[in-house]
């Protein structure tokens, strides 16, 4: 069992490189445009945060190697983010970013370390640090909700990325794994409830990327439901019905759904031959052409009477 654990922690391991280090793009683009733009520095923070606690519960957990080694690179790369939000962010946004780190990343985490290390000894210890790292990191995993949300309520998985929800997905069903195997209570309720909210935004996923595919349908549909306008000419209306005079003049149809109207209206065109313009709702270029080619054949009859 411990060689086991301890492969199962390894892999656990390198899924959480994969999580910390996702939002590299993000902050490649940050870097290059100078700006954080619309990102939100608080969930770096919160996970810099957790990160330290978790470190820091590796430490004094026997045979937590696997545990704080992770953590401590992931605490080390969210310095980073945090660093780089620090420098692009606008002066207002700044000290304000300034402020909760020193509350949350500085402050909080000075306490903790503190208090149990000079009040707390035992599995006291253990057990205080183990559900504070317990309940950051089932926030972390509760955060993706308002972006599940959304999903459901756009029907469109834009906002949602596929391998970001993989990796958390992943990363939590092997720590459920490894938290079974060494008996960690306080590794393994984060990491189910974390397993089974991965497990619901892979299935959103499923339900509601078909929609990219049926997108372009349904833009097609719509088109079509609007009406698409385009000239004919009359040798056109000669190759549908090749009995009807021709004209040598040019019409304009709008095919599907055009306005409802129950009048006919005349227009003159530049030869001086009254074309009449049929607008009825929801027919064809082929049931239009026909109306069309009927009401000239009635123009040619009345002159001729």
């Amino acid at each position: 069992m411990p060689a086991l654990s301890f492969i199962v922690g390894l892999l656990g391991n390198l899924v959480s490189v994969l999580v910390f280090t996702s939002p590299i793009g993000t902050f490649r683009g940050i870097v290059k445009k100078k700006s954080i733009q619309d990102y939100k520095a608080i969930p770096y923070i919160t996970t810099l945060l957790s990160t330290s606690l978790w470190t820091f519960y590796g430490l004094i957990k026997p045979g937590g190697l696997l545990i704080y080694t992770i953590n401590g690179a992931g605490a080390l790369l969210q310095m980073i983010y945090v660093t780089l939000f620090l420098v692009y962010a606008p002066r207002d946004k700044r000290i304000s970013m300034m402020k909760l780190v020193a509350i949350l990343n500085v402050g909080a985490f000075g306490v903790v370390v503190a208090v149990a290390l000079s009040a707390l000894h035992g599995n006291l210890r253990l057990t205080v640090v183990g559900v504070l790292c317990a309940a950051l990191t089932i926030g972390m995993y509760a955060a993706p909700l308002s972006v599940m949300r959304t999903v459901v309520k756009t029907e469109s998985v834009e906002y949602m990325p596929f391998f970001l929800s993989l990796c958390l997905f992943i990363n939590a069903a092997v720590w459920t794994a490894y938290a079974f195997l060494v008996k960690d209570f306080f590794v393994g309720v984060p990491n189910v409830i974390g397993f089974f909210l991965g497990s619901a935004q892979l299935i959103l996923y499923a339900v509601y990327s078909k929609n990219k595919k049926t997108t372009s349908a349904s833009d097609e549909e719509d088109g079509e439901a609007k009406g698409t306008t385009y000239f004919v000419t009359n040798d056109d209306l000669e190759m549908q019905n090749p009995n009807k005079s021709k004209h040598g003049t040019t019409s304009l149809y709008k095919d599907l759904s055009l306005p409802k109207m129950s009048k006919t209206s005349a227009i003159l065109n530049e030869n001086g031959v009254k074309n009449k313009i049929i607008k009825a709702m929801s027919l064809s270029s082929y049931e239009l052409q026909a109306i069309v080619l009927s009401a000239k054949e009635d123009d040619t009859d009345s002159k001729k009477n």
